[in-house]
């Protein structure tokens, strides 16, 4: 067993193996701790991902949750790499990042071309799934993992959207509309990059996410991969993005002033607008 810095795949994986113990064992931790004679401190650790379990360690917990030994040799290779600084996933895995979207308290986002899911309406994230060829996440997914954005404690967020994402129309004029609106109605966690500002448009779109009692990390997706970094020199090239997008994004009343020229140019007027935070 061995400490180290947690990552948001450790987490992830602690919690698979929380869920296991709670599903097939029915032991709380102390008393899971008491089966396989371990300080309780350490299942806790262990099901945080605060800290690498030995192989040892992962065969004496599963086998007390009853798994076999083909099961204990594909969570072991995908344990390997748990703790590594940059971890690269399936595009369709949508569970390490709703883990880390729902652990995070701050959240810090660029889309160039595309709304970022947090931020959809319904209709929008559908629109978005029938324009991909290779969808990166199921449209009633994106949705659920917008809870964060309604808990008491939601995390602290800003979306930069670069203006060339609201020129690209998806669906029909009231799937836009909608989507529009729903950015005004989150004006304030809203910075729009105008098109000017074509240099940032080369800049892919990145979230940093930021958390309480672990290091931060950034994420990114295309359509064949989904990259988590945890490494020092991404954080800090992740910042220095957001400090540039900082110094050239419209402030709130310029941002809203810019989606409502977006919703009167397709011929509609601007509805009333209710904030999710």
């Amino acid at each position: 067993m061995t400490t180290t810095n947690s990552t948001a795949y450790s987490r992830d994986l602690g919690d698979e193996l929380r869920r296991l113990r709670q599903r097939f064992t029915g032991l709380r931790g102390r008393a899971m701790a008491i089966q396989l004679g371990w300080d309780p401190s350490k299942v806790s650790n262990i099901e945080h991902g605060k800290i690498r379990a030995s192989a040892v360690d992962l065969a004496q917990y599963l086998t007390v949750c009853g798994k076999d030994v083909d099961f204990f040799e594909d969570f072991l290779n995908r344990y390997r790499n748990a703790f590594d600084p940059y971890l690269v996933q399936d595009p369709d895995n949508q569970r390490t990042l709703a883990m880390t979207e729902a652990a995070a308290t701050k959240i810090t986002a660029y889309d160039v071309i595309s709304i970022h899911p947090l931020l959809h309406t319904p209709a929008y994230a559908r629109a978005v799934q029938a324009a991909t060829a290779h969808p990166l996440q199921d449209p009633v997914e994106t949705l659920d993992r917008q809870t964060v954005m309604r808990r008491p404690t939601h995390p602290e967020c800003t979306f930069y959207v670069h203006e060339l994402a609201l020129r690209i129309r998806l669906g029909d004029t009231r799937v836009m509309q909608d989507q529009y609106e729903r950015l005004l109605a989150e004006s304030n966690i809203v910075r729009i990059i105008p098109a000017e500002a074509t240099s940032s448009a080369l800049h892919p779109k990145c979230t940093l996410y930021e958390f309480e009692n672990a290091a931060p990390l950034v994420y990114a997706e295309s359509d064949v991969a989904k990259v988590f970094a945890q490494d020092d020199a991404a954080v800090t090239r992740c910042r220095t993005l957001f400090d540039h997008l900082e110094a050239v994004a419209l402030n709130e009343h310029q941002t809203r002033r810019t989606l409502t020229q977006h919703v009167q140019a397709l011929g509609a007027p601007v509805r009333a607008l209710t904030r999710t935070q």
